[in-house]
């Protein structure tokens, strides 16, 4: 390494790792992003046709018009009926789906209307009944020229009758089925919301122009339209398997190979000693994410509460134990709710982590910061509170649907008038930390940690807004587009990013792994996830009216996204062990055994959840049977509360670890916080969620989808058994999360204990043992420019042809000279030395001078 002064290094920032890394991720994002911009075009220009309006083939009569169906869809929206049942798949799993729904009862009508009146003239005389269904179906009389979308004469009934059902369904007998009483009544209402369910239903059995199947890949499985597993459903099925299986030996192959290069590391490190809870100064605005956990930890215990709600409707339809809590607090706006807050306190967790750590990363506070952050606080409970408070107005028939306060898509239910307050609450929060940042940036690679710290943090904002592109009016298919935006790409693939980041960054700001070591980890994070993750966000668009590329490129690169899941399994171990070794050889313990504990669950769910249950669901055919039953609840649960879930309240733990002293603090609370959340947790997937939605699935593929969807059979005996046997899972979940909230109220009691400070020192979280036993520090490489942990300032000794130079390796691995220590040392600086090299903890060779005994 070229001996150089600390002003010569600073004036050119240096990466500290190879090129090839950056390289990679662009090629991964480029590739990822041009193949999306494709499928953007598509969905826009090839989705199942939204008709200038629907006419009677034999009269020319109007029956429906684009300004109804398009009025439906967004009164589906607003009265939380897709936080009920589902339209193309998508939506809650108590009620039906009602494309499905719709289609079975047009079916069974037109053949009533055959056996009755006989086939109709355009179809062959020799056709059986059933054929005659069949073909008056799926045969397509939309005219791309005009957009005029031709119905039968039994269709058109099929759709009066389908009205008359559905306004006793959603009017006198609501009551019944989870939802208030006289639900909707409006008969304009009715007429939209079933022409919409009736335009989604004729997509899901006409053939798409030049091909053998429907506009939504033949989904729903429905016999009596001829509606079949396609081949290429089957087809990229097969190639998912092959995605997967080559994947995993190929990523074991790299790993077998490189594995002392990648990683998590901790032997890397020097011998620490661990600064405590209590001796670690806090900025102000470090002070106030006390108040974000407190928060946090409250929605969290909330949205645990709405969860054990929602799921008890699942066993008394009409109240709560007697009670008709369906009139004040119904299904549809009790799973909004649920829904909604899984994100907000999650991502609200990862926003609190952000400002605390990047105090630590950018050392000095800028003026007023705790101000902004306060702000921040303020805002982001003003969109929870507001968005709750309208979705039930909305969902309650109080305000009218399509507004800038009606409910949304699911995911995105918050009125748009909250979404663009949380979207510049976002872009609020990156402004902090990048004010905290700012003067870090200036002098460092925008490859290296901090930027990478700014980047993937910029990311949340850029990719949740866009979300804004799915409107309440928005075409159904485009709008699952850009919705899934945010519930997969932003979720699964931009938060995971920061996360990484994040949790890399503690481990460096505790001196357990390298700078070096933690950019490694994070560059292959990016490159593994982002491969399938982009992509993968497909495999949701399988059956929305999209082309078939969707399904085969989401099929294929979906399958890609459990490749690096399973890599989870070897690091694990590794993972486990950051900071123990320094524990054992330390003064003092290592303080973050809960958060770290977290974080391993959090690998553990992300195999299990994310990886296998989510490959399950996302195989194009297990999909075709499954979509919208328990098994999609089983790795929601899995894969958002484990996964997510765990992220935040980890960070969260690590934050109050400071933010609590020493005396305050209770190791006791959170091992049962994590116990209870994580038992719990696996209790509602394995005991309840898995088995019912292997049933569920079974009954698919037996006897029909529609079957499996059905009140009926989701409130049958053998699956009344299997909802209560969730209960145990809840109540322990429900336990698990007190004592965090207790911690977390410790932390705003008691944080005032803790010393604030403008700012941090270079190693704010830990200090250096000497691994010398004498005064003299030193250890240098040799050949090696990597020095001791970022920041670290252990003294060391350099050889030179002017003779020995005495200074320390800066936190980008440059020699700075000092003043001789020994110069006043007198005889004893003098004595005889022995020279010796010997490997040490950093992996590199060590040249050391010690004086003879």
């Amino acid at each position: 390494m070229a001996t150089t002064t600390g002003a010569e290094d600073r004036s050119k920032p240096v990466l500290k790792v190879s090129n090839v890394w950056v390289q990679g991720i662009a090629l991964v994002m480029i590739f990822g992003f041009l193949v999306m911009g494709f499928l953007a075009y598509r969905t826009y220009d090839a989705s199942m046709p939204l008709p200038e309006k629907i006419v009677s083939e034999s009269t020319g009569e109007t029956v429906l018009t684009k300004d109804e169906i398009t009025n439906g869809q967004a009164l589906y929206q607003a009265r939380g009926l897709q936080q009920y049942g589902s339209v193309l798949g998508h939506g809650a799993y108590l009620g039906p789906d009602y494309t499905a729904e719709y289609l079975r009862r047009a079916l069974d009508h037109a053949r009533e209307e055959n056996d009755a009146n006989g086939i109709p003239d355009f179809v062959d005389s020799s056709a059986t009944p059933e054929e005659a269904v069949v073909e008056e179906f799926r045969t397509n009389r939309y005219d791309e020229e005009t957009g005029v979308l031709e119905w039968t004469d039994n269709q058109i009934s099929a759709f009066e009758a389908n009205k008359d059902y559905y306004a006793q369904y959603f009017g006198p007998d609501s009551h019944n089925s989870g939802l208030p009483s006289d639900f909707i009544t409006d008969e304009q209402d009715i007429n939209n919301l079933v022409g919409f369910f009736g335009w989604t239903a004729w997509a899901s059995a006409a053939e798409r122009p030049g091909h053998d199947y429907s506009y939504t890949n033949n989904w729903p499985a429905e016999s009596r339209v001829d509606n079949g597993p396609t081949a290429d459903l089957v087809v990229w099925s097969v190639l998912s398997l092959i995605a997967l299986i080559g994947g995993t030996g190929l990523i074991f192959a790299i790993y077998g190979r490189w594995s002392k290069s990648i990683g998590w590391h901790s032997e890397e490190a020097p011998n620490l000693d661990f600064k405590q809870p209590g001796e670690v100064g806090l900025t102000k605005s470090q002070k106030v994410v006390a108040w974000f956990v407190l928060v946090i930890a409250l929605l969290f215990l909330i949205q645990a509460l709405l969860g054990a709600a929602s799921q008890h409707y699942r066993t008394e339809l009409t109240g709560f134990f007697g009670i008709p809590l369906q009139e004040i607090l119904p299904y549809n706006v009790s799973r909004t709710w649920h829904v909604q807050l899984s994100l907000l306190w999650t991502a609200g967790g990862l926003l609190a982590a952000g400002i605390f750590l990047a105090s630590f990363v950018g050392k000095k506070e800028p003026k007023k910061q705790d101000w902004l952050v306060w702000f921040l606080l303020g805002a982001i409970a003003v969109v929870v509170f507001g968005s709750m408070a309208f979705e039930w107005l909305s969902t309650m028939g109080y305000i009218e649907e399509g507004t800038l306060f009606s409910q949304q898509w699911e995911y995105l239910d918050l009125p748009r008038f909250f979404q663009v307050l949380l979207t510049i609450g976002m872009f609020v929060w990156i402004g902090i930390i990048y004010r905290q940042l700012r003067g870090r940036l200036k002098n460092e690679h925008k490859s290296n940690m901090p930027w990478l710290f700014f980047f993937a943090g910029l990311a949340i904002p850029a990719f949740y807004a866009v979300g804004n592109l799915a409107g309440s009016e928005t075409h159904i298919s485009v709008a699952e587009f850009w919705r899934f935006w945010v519930v997969h790409l932003w979720v699964e693939d931009f938060l995971e990013l920061f996360t990484t980041v994040m949790v890399a960054y503690v481990f460096v700001l505790l001196g357990v792994v390298r700078e070096k070591i933690a950019l490694g980890i994070i560059f292959l994070d990016v490159i593994l996830y982002s491969t399938g993750g982009v992509l993968g966000t497909m495999h949701h668009l399988y059956f929305s009216g999209t082309p078939v590329e969707h399904m085969a490129l989401g099929a294929f690169f979906s399958a890609a996204e459990v490749v690096p899941l399973t890599l989870l399994t070897v690091e694990a171990w590794t993972f486990m062990q950051l900071g123990s070794r320094q524990r054992a050889s330390g003064e003092r313990p290592f303080p973050h055994r809960w958060a770290v504990m977290f974080l391993v669950s959090v690998g553990f769910w992300n195999f299990l959840g994310a990886g296998i249950f989510g490959f399950l669901v996302n195989l194009p055919i297990v999909s075709y049977y499954e979509i919208g039953t328990a098994l999609t609840a089983n790795h929601a649960h899995g894969a958002m509360m484990g996964v997510y879930g765990f992220l935040a309240v980890g960070l969260s733990v690590f934050a109050l670890r400071y933010l609590i002293p020493k005396d305050k603090w209770s190791d006791k609370a959170m091992g049962w916080a994590f116990w209870l959340q994580n038992l719990g947790l696996l209790w509602m997937v394995v005991i309840s969620l898995l088995p019912l939605g292997i049933m569920q699935l079974y009954e698919s593929v037996g006897s029909g989808y529609v079957e499996a969807r059905s009140l009926g059979y989701i409130t049958q005996p053998g699956n009344f058994i299997m909802e209560w046997l969730r209960l145990p899972g809840d109540v322990m979940f429900l336990l698990g999360v007190l004592p965090f909230l207790w911690m977390a109220l410790r932390g705003v009691l008691y944080k005032k204990e803790i010393p604030t400070v403008e700012e941090h020192p270079t190693n704010p979280l830990f200090s250096i043992i000497t691994p010398d036993e004498d005064d003299h520090a030193g250890e240098v490489p040799v050949g090696s420019s990597v020095g001791l942990v970022s920041g670290g300032k252990g003294r060391v000794d350099k050889r030179s042809s002017t003779g020995r130079r005495y200074g320390y390796i800066d936190e980008r691995g440059a020699f700075v000279e000092e003043e001789d220590p020994d110069a006043e040392r007198g005889d004893s600086a003098t004595a005889p030395r022995q020279e010796f090299e010997s490997r040490t903890k950093w992996g590199g060779t060590y040249r050391s001078d010690k004086k003879d005994d």
